[in-house]
């Protein structure tokens, strides 16, 4: 009965051990997604804009927004995540110029400054952002399976 009771001692603290483990994975996998939620927020505000210029001659148009991460030790689950180090704004890809001597925003040699977006490097960008959330998403599952085997293997 000792014996016994030892085993399932051992078996209980080994599996919240790894339940601690379970625990920061799904953290870790949704700090992921909630770092690639905002990548997508700033890829829709960069493709929405697309084509947003100043309204009167030579104002600035909308210039491409940017995110960048940063790797981060979380001590209450002993694990990495993933943060939003910060947002900014593209200053080293030039505005395009566009001859319409008839727009409100035009210059005086009838130019008018184009956002510095480009469509194909922020769809690029959102099929990343999704690729990664999916696999975040994926860990998540993964993640929930184990725990359901293990709450499984104890009520045995």
């Amino acid at each position: 009965m000792i014996k016994l009771m030892i085993t399932a001692s051992v078996v209980l603290t080994s599996s919240v051990v790894w339940a601690n483990g379970l625990t920061a994975s799904m953290h870790t996998s949704a700090s992921g997604m909630h770092a690639q939620s905002e990548r997508m927020k700033i890829v829709a505000q960069n493709i929405a804009n697309a084509d947003s210029t100043g309204a009167t001659p030579g104002a600035e148009p909308y210039r491409r927004k940017t995110i960048a991460f940063r790797n981060e030790y979380d001590p209450a689950t002993g694990a990495y995540v993933v943060k939003v180090d910060n947002t900014g704004e593209d200053y080293n890809t030039p505005f395009a110029k566009r001859y319409d001597p008839g727009h409100p925003a035009a210059n005086r040699e009838g130019y008018v400054l184009r956002p510095n977006v480009k469509t194909t490097v922020e769809t690029v960008d959102m099929k990343e952002a999704e690729r990664t959330y999916e696999a975040n998403l994926g860990m998540m599952k993964t993640t929930k399976g184990m725990y359901i085997s293990t709450i499984d293997l104890l009520r045995r």
